[in-house]
């Protein structure tokens, strides 16, 4: 029998797409909703059932100085708060922790290091009412700072592209415990895996040295062993021979441009991480790396003469069959950016606007769970569409005429927690701890899964490269993942692709795409280190400048951050936690000058434009 609530449609929220709701329901139930009783079996807080409901989505972590646990928020007329019960043994004794309701969906229980895993219950108190128990959670800190786990999973994660590296191109092979051939190579996951690979030198994961030669190997074998297609890279190589193997059937057998985005991407963060001019190797690489960034014809993409719009794929047997055109808003706006930035085969920079943002759908304007969305599709989308550019491409404290993309990104990713949270369709374990919606494999085979999109499978890939959008949230999910799920969860790269707790299934194996943005966007949340080293490129600010991206201190919108910009930064400078807008300073330039978003202009924000400065 169906053993969980009925997600029925309900006023002001989405319905369950039939197609999950049919395969799931039973009969009798499939009777109740024809008759009219969908309403009666829906999940209430209270009162259809006899008296208040136990709060659902339970979860808890360990930390050195305190246990967390968190749940859904009850929604109920009469909420007075919660209670949290702890013991020391799963079948108690439960005692009480809270001496008056709490008001918050979460609880901090202070605890010492090395005390003994706790036991959790939470109860909802509604109009003196108080719940039956939640589900029983328990926690224990793991004895790793938050810095040794992110090392850790970096570490782990790094091994997929070095150690699991095409021995002879050196390229990041396409998947693994899938059924994917070891010879097939990836275009994107090698780019990815390039920024994995600076960030596995910076940290010492393996030596400089040793990183450059792969580096060197990798780039060599690319640009003089595998065809190029106007300048363009295939999706997938064989690693061996460098034949181009066709991706999306038989006709995409030439280049793909989006693919062709993701590998320039990291190619221009080796070629300003490796700097030395007096090393033979970083030498050849900064060369190579020129080279072939400056060969890829971007501008013959347009298919058409003097379109704004580019296309996907190419073929020199099918020509431009695939007819797929790249148009936001997805993972491809790197593609637009590198376009216009292009010294050789550029795209005009009206291409950005009518092409890349063209679209009716690109701006949003709506919210959704409380959370402004002023680009992308209803719910957000996937959560790769906020990583794949952006691992290179910096999105803080710019905006363009459409959206601030941090500011939208962040929000992306809060609004998939938030559905995550909600649970509309009552798949098991989902919680404010386990939640992230983006493409990759599940029990049924390969999604693009979304709050729009979802069938209870949860990819760690969403979540963890969302830290720098949203640290707070992503940092306690990854803790979580490894502490409760690690054990079935955890391989010889580190998490595996997703897992589906609905149908008890974990993955058996790794993608590139999935593993390529965990190492970049951990780093880039640590220290900005791909971030600064894509932007440091001498291309990417007149590109900004041309399509009217513009720094919040370039208070000119003249496409620097000069002498003049710094003295309205310095009348809007006050202290921390002081929001009334100083003499001498606009609101909206007090706001420009918030860089780090806590409602005032304070040294914090003055260390970050000290870092975007440029006299």
């Amino acid at each position: 029998m169906w053993d969980r609530p009925l997600a029925c449609h309900v006023t002001g929220r989405r319905p369950v797409p039939q197609s999950v709701l049919l395969v799931a329901l039973s009969s009798w139930v499939r009777i109740a909703a024809a008759v009219g009783v969908c309403a009666l079996l829906t999940a209430s807080a209270f009162g259809q059932r006899g008296g208040p409901q136990p709060p659902t989505g339970v979860a808890a972590n360990g930390y050195a100085d305190r246990n967390d646990i968190v749940w859904k928020p009850v929604s109920v007329a009469g909420l007075q708060g919660y209670n949290v019960y702890r013991s020391e043994s799963e079948s108690g004794p439960f005692t009480k922790l809270n001496t008056s309701p709490l008001t918050d969906a979460g609880h901090s229980d202070p605890t010492d290091e090395g005390g003994p895993r706790y036991y959790y219950y939470a109860t909802a108190l509604v109009d003196g009412d108080e719940s039956p128990a939640s589900n029983i959670v328990s926690a224990l800190y793991n004895g790793l700072s938050d810095d040794e786990l992110l090392d850790l999973v970096q570490r782990e994660t790094l091994r997929y592209f070095w150690d699991y590296g095409h021995p002879t191109s050196g390229m990041a092979r396409e998947g693994y415990g899938f059924g994917h051939s070891s010879d097939t190579v990836t275009a994107g996951g090698t780019g990815m895996g390039l920024m994995t690979i600076v960030v596995g030198a910076q940290r010492g994961f393996v030596t400089r040295e040793d990183a450059a030669l792969r580096v060197a190997t990798i780039l060599t074998f690319l640009d003089e062993n595998v065809e190029r297609y106007h300048g363009a890279w295939a999706h997938h190589y064989n690693g061996f021979t460098g034949a181009t193997i066709p991706f999306a059937g038989y006709q995409d057998n030439g280049g793909d441009l989006v693919e062709t985005a993701f590998l320039v991407e990291g190619i221009l963060t080796v070629r300003q991480y490796f700097d030395d001019p007096n090393d033979f190797v970083e030498s050849y690489i900064r060369d190579k790396a020129t080279t072939m960034w400056e060969g890829v014809e971007w501008d013959w993409y347009r298919r058409y003469p003097n379109s704004d719009i580019l296309y996907w794929h190419w073929s020199p047997d099918y020509g431009w069959a695939m007819n797929h055109q790249i148009r936001g808003f997805n993972e491809a706006m790197i593609v637009y950016l590198l376009a216009v930035a292009s010294p050789t085969h550029p795209m005009p920079p009206e291409s950005y606007h009518e092409g890349w943002a063209g679209p009716s759908s690109y701006v949003n304007g709506n919210e959704y769970y409380g959370y402004p969305l002023w680009v992308g599709p209803p719910w957000g989308g996937p959560l790769f569409w906020t990583h794949y550019s952006h691992l290179g491409f910096d999105p803080r404290y710019k905006r363009d005429i459409y959206a601030d993309y941090s500011a939208n990104f962040r929000n992306i990713s809060l609004i998939n927690r938030a559905h995550c949270i909600e649970n509309p369709n009552g798949f098991a374990g989902y919680s404010p701890l386990v939640w992230g919606l983006t493409a990759s494999f599940n029990p049924w085979g390969y999604a693009a899964h979304s709050p729009t999109y979802d069938n209870g499978t949860i990819t760690p890939t969403a979540a963890i490269s969302a830290m720098p959008y949203a640290p707070e949230e992503s940092l306690a999910t990854l803790r979580h993942f490894y502490d409760v799920y690690g054990a079935q969860l955890l391989g010889p790269y580190g998490f595996y692709d997703a897992f589906n707790l609905e149908v008890n299934w974990f993955a058996p194996g790794y993608v590139a795409i999935d593993e390529g943005t965990i190492v970049p966007m951990i780093e880039n949340y640590r220290t900005g280190l791909c971030w600064k080293l894509f932007m440091s490129n001498p291309e990417i600010r007149p590109m900004m400048t041309a399509i009217q991206m513009f720094f919040d201190v370039d208070f000119e919108y003249d496409g620097d951050i000069d002498a003049a910009d710094f003295a309205v930064f310095a009348n809007c400078l006050s202290g921390p936690d002081e929001t009334t807008v100083p003499d001498g300073c606009t609101p909206a330039q007090f706001a420009g000058s918030d860089l780090d978003d806590d409602d005032d202009v304070d040294l914090r924000d003055a260390a970050i434009f000290q870092e975007l400065f440029a006299p």
